[in-house]
C-alpha cells in the first residue's frame, strides 16, 4: 500500500504541472508570433501574460518540489521553456542594439557644446575636455 501512495502523489502533482507548463509554452508561442508580426500592442500583452505564467510556474514547481519532487520529464520541459525564454531575450537584445545603431545613424547626437571660447573655438571646458595650464 505504501508503494502506491507516491504514484498517486506524482499523478496529482503531474497533472497541474503539465497544465502550468502548457500555459508557459502557449504564452511563449504567442510572444514569438507577436514578435514575428512586429505588433507592439500584442507583444506587450503577450509579454505580460508570459510573465504571469512564468511566475505561476515558479510557484507551482516550488510547491511540488517541497512536497515530493518534480518528475524528470516535467523538469526537462521546464528547462526547454527556460531555454526558449533565454533565446527570445537574446533575440530582443540583438534587435534593440540594431535599432539603437539605426537611430544613432539617422539622428546623430548634437554637438557636445554650443559654448565658444574668446578666440572663437569650441570651449572644451564645457564639453568635459582636458584642461591645460
Amino acid at each position: 500500500m505504501s508503494k502506491s501512495q507516491p504514484r498517486t502523489n506524482d499523478a496529482e502533482h503531474t497533472i497541474p504541472l503539465d497544465a502550468v507548463i502548457d500555459e508557459v509554452e502557449l504564452r511563449l508561442a504567442s510572444l514569438a508570433n507577436a514578435l514575428r508580426e512586429r505588433d507592439s500592442d500584442v507583444i506587450e500583452s503577450s509579454a505580460s501574460e508570459l510573465h504571469r505564467a512564468l511566475a505561476n510556474a515558479v510557484q507551482c514547481f516550488m510547491h511540488v518540489a517541497e512536497h515530493g519532487g518534480v518528475p524528470e520529464p516535467l523538469r526537462r520541459r521546464l528547462a526547454r521553456a527556460s531555454a526558449m525564454v533565454a533565446a527570445q531575450r537574446e533575440s530582443l537584445a540583438r534587435a534593440t542594439a540594431a535599432l539603437d545603431r539605426a537611430i544613432d545613424v539617422l539622428m546623430p547626437m548634437p554637438p557636445a557644446s554650443s559654448f565658444y571660447s574668446a578666440n572663437g573655438l569650441p570651449d572644451s571646458f564645457h564639453r568635459g575636455g582636458r584642461l591645460s595650464a
